[in-house]
Formats: structure tokens, C-alpha cells, sequence
């Protein structure tokens, strides 16, 4: 996959192909137009040159020279201060707690039933959907999440949006705000240089 690419960089990054945490760290490249090798990974048969430098042996893991990185927002965190134009993450001291605090908030209320979801727990789906439901309004507030401009939230909240229909979860009607907001944030070039060609046949297939 080529990236929007127009900075020389060494970095590497090791990625799944419809891993959503490496999805989240694709997304900031993309929106960034940093140039990254990327090596899309097996999970049951991971290189030994990412045996060798994580010790958790997961995705995504970025190699940047001498630096090793590895969970999602540690990456997208460095890379917005590495690469800081555009900025992803708001430049005032109290925006920024408030981001990192909702960030925090969409891993521990959201993210956390993935795995369930992709199980198939239906709890899990229901737990998910009324959530994304309950805060539907928030997402009609502003352009984006909480925000006139893009920041890290909505690069975590798309891979999530973008999976929903893969995972069997249909919002309601009260939900539209989702809805549109999940529309705005997917007809974006650099959302559609994010995915790998695993991650465009999630909705294809649904379709």
C-alpha cells in the first residue's frame, strides 16, 4: 500500500493486515504523509525481526532508527510530535488532558469489546452498539469528534466505525449522528490510503 508520502523517513513499521490497532497507527501516517516501509504480519507467523525487537511479540510495532515502539498510542502519540504539522493532538495543556482522557475512555469502553465482538458475543455487540448509540449526539456537534479539526480521536474511532458492519452491529436510527460522521471520516483521502486490501473487503463483503 502506498501511503501519501512527502517526508524522508527510515521507519518501519510492523503492521496486521485487519489488526485494528495497527489500523489506528496507519490512519496517523496517512494524515501525517509520512513514508513508512510497511510489513503487513501474520499473527501465527510473525518475522524474527519482530521476535527480536518486542518483547510482546505484537502489532503494531514501529521501528524509527534506534527507536522501538509498540501499542498503538505510544506510535500515534510520537508521531504526531516527531512529524507535529498538522497537529492530531489539540496544543493547549487542558485540550490536550481532555483528549487524552476521551482517548482513554473510547479504549476502555469500546475497544476493550473487540475481541468479544469478533468472538461473536452477542452481549458484547449489544453492550457496544447501545454505547455508540448513547453519545450519538456528540458526534453531530462539530466537523469531527469533539473537534472542528482531526485529531487522534477520530483516528481510533474510524477503525472501529469502519468494522461494525464486519462485526454484525447495525445502529439504530437514533444513531445517525454516528452514521454521518462515520461517512464524513471514510471519504477521506487519507483515510482510504489507511487501509490494506483486507480491511476495503470488511464492508465489501457485508455489502
Amino acid at each position: 500500500m502506498a501511503l501519501i508520502a512527502n517526508r524522508k523517513s527510515v521507519m518501519t513499521l510492523f503492521t496486521g493486515e485487519t489488526d485494528i490497532e495497527s489500523h489506528r497507527v496507519r490512519i496517523v501516517l496517512a494524515e501525517k504523509g509520512i513514508n513508512v516501509e510497511l510489513h503487513y504480519v501474520d499473527a501465527d507467523n510473525l518475522p524474527e525481526d519482530l521476535i527480536d525487537v518486542n518483547p510482546y511479540n505484537t502489532v503494531p510495532t514501529l521501528i524509527d532508527r534506534d527507536l522501538v515502539l509498540f501499542t498503538a498510542p505510544v506510535i500515534m502519540e510520537y508521531l504526531d510530535e516527531r512529524f507535529p504539522h498538522p497537529p492530531l493532538m489539540p496544543v493547549d495543556p487542558v485540550s490536550r488532558a481532555r483528549c487524552r482522557l476521551m482517548l482513554y475512555r473510547i479504549q476502555r469502553d469500546w475497544y476493550n469489546l473487540v475481541d468479544r465482538v469478533a468472538a461473536g458475543d452477542d452481549k458484547a455487540k449489544t453492550e457496544l452498539r447501545d454505547g455508540l448509540t448513547l453519545v450519538a449526539p456528540v458526534f453531530q456537534q462539530k466537523p469531527f469528534f469533539m473537534s472542528d479539526e482531526i485529531t487522534l480521536m477520530d483516528c481510533t474511532l474510524a477503525p472501529l466505525l469502519w468494522r461494525l458492519s464486519s462485526y454484525g452491529i447495525e445502529l439504530p436510527v437514533q444513531a445517525k449522528g454516528v452514521f454521518d460522521y462515520a461517512e464524513r471520516i471514510f471519504a477521506r483521502e487519507t483515510f482510504q490510503a489507511s487501509l490494506s486490501e483486507l480491511e476495503k473487503e470488511l464492508r465489501q463483503k457485508v455489502a
